[in-house]
């Protein structure tokens, strides 16, 4: 299985697109808080439809535990801030996948503990700030389960 890991969430709508995109792929949504809205927000429900119960969706108190729980064979950390492209990676099942808050990205010490091999980026034209979170979620995700044959068994 894959595993998305939204770091500190801000717009509930696109938490509840991501929910209803881990649904149909199969991957596992970790929310780390502090979680900027209510996850049983109108906005949250009405993008992610009836998907809810088809998810699987964790909520972490910090990144650390959630790391510690899901013990994910690599995280790659998807930032603005490197040249490696997303799609240079070999990707394994167990892989996780981690976002940053949609106004600011994940933070510099974050980003930092990472290996430059897992920092990762979407290439943008020059003058591009970054990517709606959902979208980015969705180039990354479907890559990932892409390069695993679109398993449906992990």
């Amino acid at each position: 299985m894959l595993h998305i890991i939204l770091y500190e969430p801000e717009i509930p709508q696109n938490t509840g697109a991501l929910i209803r995109l881990s649904a149909n792929m199969g991957a596992h949504l970790h929310l780390i808080h502090p979680i900027m809205f209510d996850l049983s927000e109108k906005k949250v429900r009405r993008a992610g439809l009836d998907y809810g119960e088809l998810a699987n969706v964790h909520e972490h108190e910090n990144l650390q535990t959630c790391l510690d729980n899901i013990q994910p064979n690599r995280v790659f950390a998807l930032t603005t801030k490197t040249t490696r492209y997303y799609n240079e990676p070999k990707f394994e099942d167990n892989d996780a996948f981690l976002f940053g808050p949609e106004s600011r990205g994940l933070p510099m010490e974050v980003i930092e503990s990472f290996p430059f091999e897992q920092r990762l980026t979407i290439p943008m034209v020059p003058g591009g700030r970054s990517l709606n979170l959902a979208n980015a979620v969705s180039v990354m995700a479907y890559e990932a389960w892409r390069q695993l044959d679109f398993n449906m068994e992990l």
